[in-house]
Parts: C-alpha cells; structure tokens; sequence
C-alpha cells in the first residue's frame, strides 16, 4: 500500500480540502488525499463509486472522491493537483463516459490499478425514451414497446460524450451489483492481503441491493401508468429492468436545452398516458421541469439520480435515496 505519508499536519489537510478533493464521508471522514494513509488508497471518481470502494473495502480503503457533494459530476474539471494525486494512490474507480477529464486524467495516468464500472456490466444505449418495458421477469411488459408509438424521434439522446452507452448503471440495483462483484476482484487482485474481508463486503452490499431489487420489483407492480417523466434521461437502466418507460425532457447530458417539439411531444404524452409528475434532480436546474409542469398542470417531484449525497438529499446514502426514489415513483404512477 502507499505509505508515504502517515502523519500529516492540520494545516497540510486545510490545504488539501481547499484544493478540491472531496472525501466520502460514508466511512472516512477525514479529508487526507489519496497517498496520505497506510490502506488501500483508492480514487474514486463520483458518488456512486466512491460509495462502492466504501463498503467494498471498508477498513482497509480510504477513499478520495474527485466530486465534490453537490457538484454536477458531468461538469467535473480536473485539476493539475488532482492529476498529481492520481499517481500516488493505489486505485482508481471510476465510470468511462461519464466525465471525460476523469477519463482523460486516469488513462494518462501511471496508477497500477484503473477499474472501470462501464466494463463490468453491459452498456446500452438510451435517449430521451427509454425503457418500453423489456422482459426483466417482473411480468410486465409495457405498451410503448414500439419506440415510434408516439412518433418520437429523438433528436437530443446521444451526448457525444457518451458514444460507448448509457452510463448511469448504478440506477438499476442489479446491474449496479454486477459492478460490486467486479469491484471485489479487482481489490483482491491489488489488495490480496484483505481478499477475504473484500470478499465478504461484497457479498453483503449483494445482498442489500437483491433487497433494494425486490422493493422496486413489489412497490411498483401494480400502477395506473407506466410513463414517468424527468429533468434528463438518467433512469433509462431503471426503467428497463421494471418495465417503465422514460421520458426525459433533456438526453444523456443534463445540459441539453429540449426543442420547442420535444416540449410540445412531451405535453401530448403527459396528457395521453395519464403522467401526473414532472420529475427533477437536485444538482441540476429545475426550471425547465418547472416550466414544463406548470404548463400542463401537472406535479413536480424529485427523482434523485444519487450523483452525489448533498443537505438537499433524501436520504445519507444510496439505499435511504434510492428508496425515497421509489416512493416518488409510486406516487407518481399510482402504485398500490
């Protein structure tokens, strides 16, 4: 492990925390960069990630995530210091196409261990419609199956920057378990002291997200609508696997102005698939939800994407998140 630096002034951490390095206060809530402790020293690159490294390696990690609580991860810049701390950890964790200066910086970087969440599970593609209710085994199979149903052709789904697929994996519990289990090797292959403790970690966090599944799966199998409209299209994985459909007001990247025609399409589906909410997030703008709401008489509400664990947050982590998610999205498609 790096050990280089065990013991560092109060005034050198000060220094440090001014510089921008967010640390997850899930465990570690000191706020020494990568480098500075004798365990396993793991860059991460996000919330979801860090979160990951977190209860993965639990005492023998410290994790230092690159996104500061409440900056909008697809904005991150890295800095020069940030590229240096690179270099000193033991690992980096993070999600390719998500933010390309974090992929910039960690593939220029010598770091013997780079783990990518978008390898250890299937990407796919998704626009401002996702879902149409694929067979995930939840029985349902939705009436939007055919993506030209309202004639929508999406114009403002596919970022760029997200060539490769759908980043937001950790949104659907399963998939966001596989990403656990790839995790898990990877710290046993770096960290093999520790393999067995990893090992047990992981097959914990396994289990609370097989739970996480099934309240999903039950709490929204009986509902009046299977369309749910949001700020940006960062649900599209959720949707899938419990047989929703999405429609995102903006694509991929949460900066994306909609058209005057994607406003007025949502407007006509909102009134024909019986919507009630207009869905936004916390670490973005909500005025053109907002907007979209008040023009068609329709609720707003949170749907959070866990980004990043901020005051505003309904919730401390993840889970307590995740499932305010889903009392959100029961309300709003009038699960019983």
């Amino acid at each position: 492990m790096n050990v280089r630096r065990r013991h560092i002034s109060t005034v050198a951490l000060t220094a440090v925390a001014a510089l921008g390095f967010g640390t997850l206060t899930a465990c570690s809530s000191d706020s020494a960069a990568a480098g500075d402790t004798g365990t396993f020293d793991v860059v991460a690159s996000f919330y979801p990630m860090a979160f990951l490294a977190e209860r993965i390696g639990g005492e023998h990690v410290h994790v230092t995530s690159l996104t500061q609580p409440g900056q909008e991860p697809h904005d991150l810049e890295i800095s020069a210091r940030q590229t240096a701390q690179l270099e000193e950890a033991d690992a980096a964790l993070y999600l390719k196409g998500l933010q390309p200066s974090v992929d910039e910086a960690i593939g220029q970087s010598p770091i013997a261990t780079k783990i990518d969440a978008a390898e250890l599970t299937a990407l796919e593609e998704h626009g401002t419609e996702a879902g149409h209710g694929e067979e995930h085994g939840d029985g349902h199979e939705d009436e939007h199956a055919h993506e030209d149903e309202h004639g929508h052709e999406d114009e403002h789904g596919h970022d760029h920057d997200h060539e490769g697929g759908d980043p937001h994996i950790w949104l659907d519990p399963v998939k966001y378990a596989e990403v656990a289990e790839g995790v898990d090797k990877a710290f046993q292959k770096a960290d093999p002291d520790h393999a067995a403790d990893y090992r047990k970690n992981t097959a914990t966090l396994v289990k609370d997200l097989e739970a996480l599944d099934e309240k999903f799966r039950t709490g929204l199998a009986n509902r009046t609508t299977d369309v749910f409209v949001t700020s940006h299209a960062a649900f599209g994985y959720l949707a899938e696997r419990y047989g929703l459909t999405e429609e995102a007001i903006s694509g991929l990247d949460p900066d994306t102005e909609p058209s005057g025609a994607r406003v007025k399409e949502l407007q006509k589906i909102a009134k024909d698939d019986g919507v009630t909410t207009v869905f936004y997030e916390t670490l973005v703008s909500d005025k053109t939800a907002k907007t979209l709401a008040g023009d068609t008489g329709l609720k707003t509400d949170v749907l959070d994407p866990v980004e990043g664990i901020t005051d505003h947050s309904r919730g401390e982590d993840y889970f307590q998140v995740m499932e305010a998610n889903l009392t959100a999205l029961r309300t709003a498609l009038g699960a019983r």
